[in-house]
């Protein structure tokens, strides 16, 4: 894996769009196409005969993998720094690749634990490519290398979970398989046409140890109590969103009895109207009324999505009421999720925007190990299934997060920002 030229910087003079930059967004992209397929596939697959899995099991599922890639992520990131970018992205997804091949051919419940553990522990490869991108941008284009990232990252959300409905009318374990295979083409295609970007002299000083501690960083970082508030707030917003996630294939499953390809539709429809509210819509409305205003908006529209979808069903709002309550859930989610990223962007010492994205990434890892335990737990009644009450008392503890979120943004809206001065 030794590639002894490094890839040259982009300057802002230069063609953005370079190969390298090409290829890495095609390696994000097919990444998270895999881990989209995996949404609305799991839940239905580990529902099926020969597992029957209970929901605090699907919800432990979904909790494992998160859990793998909050404590692997920096480890992997770390290995990067010393051994360069390449080998671990190539390693990583031949990991990811391997995980999924486990799914597929799983025959307990254990196995698939196995199987999501793996692929958590080698999946905490984006910091990887992100770190890619920032060795090859300079300060001017790192916003349009990031911009770029989040692209892949968005657009492999919208067809990874389509692609997995599909698939899954031909067997619940295809797409699994399917998501192996396109894996290891990934990491195949990688290693013979991804250069390396990290200089040797780079690799050299941080493997003489010159980083900080990365928990004194997290430590220092939160000390300043604005950034401490967003962080917490960012964790209650994907900490709810994630009970959501992992709940809801099981919610139309038992309320309108769809299978995993009609749920593949409806996350990606989730995906499409992300695109479009962040895409076209946040910059607008952040330039008009301020991030700290959004988030408080979004909080109130996701926390009375929350407590109102789980009304829905065949015979009161039907499939309509559905796409209506779901896409108030985007809503929420797009505006809140980019406004709390901003400020805490504008709040951090223009010297140290990796390592306050970082605490913020962490609080959204550890946010989505925890959702879907919660969600697995609540989901659960006393003979292992779920129920009406069960779906309620899920939403509404999501909802309940999301009410708190919306208190607390209000007051840092009118008491934190007041002494900040923002551009």
């Amino acid at each position: 894996m030794s590639n002894s030229e490094s890839t040259p910087r982009v300057t802002s003079d230069e063609k953005f769009f370079t190969k390298p930059i090409a290829i890495i967004f095609v390696t994000i992209f097919i990444d998270l196409v895999g881990f989209g397929i995996v949404i609305p596939a799991l839940p239905y697959y580990a529902k099926a005969p020969g597992f029957m899995a209970t929901p605090f099991e699907i919800g432990m599922l979904f909790a494992s993998y998160s859990a793998m890639q909050f404590i692997f992520a920096p480890i992997l990131g770390g290995l990067s720094d010393r051994y360069g970018r390449r080998p671990v992205l190539f390693i990583s997804l031949l990991g990811s690749a391997a995980g999924y091949l486990i799914l597929g051919f799983a025959t307990s419940v254990a196995v698939l634990f196995v199987g999501r553990i793996i692929a958590g522990i080698t999946g905490g490869n984006i910091a990887t490519a992100q770190a890619y991108i920032a060795d090859l941008t300079t300060k001017e284009n790192r916003a349009k290398g990031m911009g770029l990232f989040g692209a892949a990252f968005g657009l492999g959300f919208v067809f990874g979970p389509a692609i997995g409905g599909i698939l899954s009318r031909y067997g619940v374990e295809v797409p699994f398989l399917f998501a192996s295979v396109l894996t290891f083409a990934n990491a195949i295609a990688l290693y013979f046409v991804l250069p390396e970007s990290l200089k040797p002299e780079d690799r050299e000083d941080t493997a003489r140890g010159s980083r900080p501690n990365r928990f004194a960083e997290v430590w220092n970082t939160l000390r300043d109590s604005k950034f401490s508030v967003l962080a917490f707030l960012y964790f209650l917003l994907v900490t709810a969103f994630s009970i959501m996630t992992a709940s809801f294939t099981l919610y139309t499953m038992y309320r309108f009895g769809y299978d995993a390809e009609v749920n593949g539709y409806l996350f990606a429809y989730v995906g499409i109207l992300a695109v479009i509210f962040q895409g076209v819509a946040f910059g607008r409305l952040a330039k008009r009324f301020g991030e700290a205003a959004l988030t408080v908006f979004g909080s109130l529209v996701l926390a009375g999505a929350l407590f109102v979808v789980p009304y829905v069903g065949p015979d009161f709002g039907g499939l309509t009421g559905l796409l209506i309550g779901i896409a108030f859930f985007s809503l929420g989610n797009s505006l809140s999720s980019p406004a709390l990223s901003s400020l805490a962007s504008k709040i951090a010492d223009p010297k140290e925007q990796g390592k306050a994205m970082g605490v913020m990434q962490s609080a959204a890892s550890l946010a989505r190990a925890i959702g879907p335990a919660i969600a697995g737990v609540l989901l659960n009644n006393a003979v292992g299934d779920i129920d009406d009450y069960t779906i309620f008392r899920t939403f509404w503890a999501a909802a309940g997060l999301m009410g708190i979120t919306f208190v607390v943004a209000i007051y840092f809206a009118q008491v934190k920002m007041k002494k900040i001065e923002l551009p």
